[in-house]
């Protein structure tokens, strides 16, 4: 009997022990389980700051993209710009503000500033020669005439000392004519007589010769007129000869 008891107490003790080694595994496991939580929670939040959240990773993907899209713009325009037309970078403005010309351009506005200067030249070329063939043909025209006004005056000279009997004579009259037709002629290439009796006097018209003190005449004036003077277009061939009063 007495052994009997000693066997269950030795079974007891056995089935105690075992369900502390239990209840011990138990609150192991429980303690593994805890401390695996607590790792994986200390994990995610270290992930978490290490990566700045779910909002962080989206706002950099978010900036990655733009610069992306910034660079590919920036090489499109690049692209664009190697590849861009002439005609568009002439009209693109400089620093002063003035479009760019073309060498096309700059080259016909040079050709066609050029082709204006030389027809200038060749227009006051044109008209320097024609005023200086006029001017010949004056001088010349002066020469030719200074030596036939000599004639005119013998003219006048010799009807002067005619009487009335002789201006009647048949020679007479025919001379009077050949005179009155070389005035004429003379007139029609522009020769006239200088006014000179009456008139004021003018060193530019007259060559005074004499002096006199006249109570009737004005001040300053032609009395008398001892050759006349013609002028040839407004130019003086030849001054008159004159006297002058007071």
């Amino acid at each position: 009997m007495e052994e009997i008891r000693d066997e269950e107490v030795q079974d007891e003790a056995v089935m105690n022990q075992q369900t502390a080694n239990s209840s011990s595994g138990n609150e192991d496991e429980s303690q593994d389980v805890a401390a695996g939580e607590q790792n994986g929670s200390a994990n995610a939040a270290k992930k978490e700051t290490q990566t700045g959240g779910p909002e962080q990773t989206v706002q950099s993907k978010d900036s990655e993209d733009a610069e992306n899209s910034t660079d590919s713009e920036a090489e499109e325009s690049a692209d664009s710009g190697q590849t861009a037309d002439p005609s568009e970078e002439t009209g693109k403005k400089s620093f002063f503000g003035k479009k760019k010309k073309d060498k096309k351009d700059q080259q016909i506005e040079e050709l066609t500033d050029r082709v204006q200067r030389q027809m200038a030249e060749f227009d006051n070329f044109r008209k320097r020669s024609e005023k200086e063939k006029a001017a010949m043909f004056e001088v010349g025209a002066k020469s030719v005439l200074e030596k036939i006004l000599p004639t005119v005056d013998n003219f006048e000279r010799g009807f002067a000392n005619l009487t009335e009997e002789q201006k009647q004579d048949a020679f007479a009259q025919g001379m009077e004519k050949v005179y009155r037709q070389l005035l004429t002629s003379l007139e029609g290439i522009g020769v006239k007589p200088i006014e000179a009796v009456g008139q004021p006097f003018d060193p530019n018209f007259h060559n005074a010769v004499m002096h006199v003190e006249d109570e009737e005449a004005g001040e300053n004036v032609v009395v008398e007129e001892f050759q006349k003077g013609y002028l040839y277009r407004d130019s003086v061939i030849r001054h008159s000869m004159v006297k002058v009063a007071n």
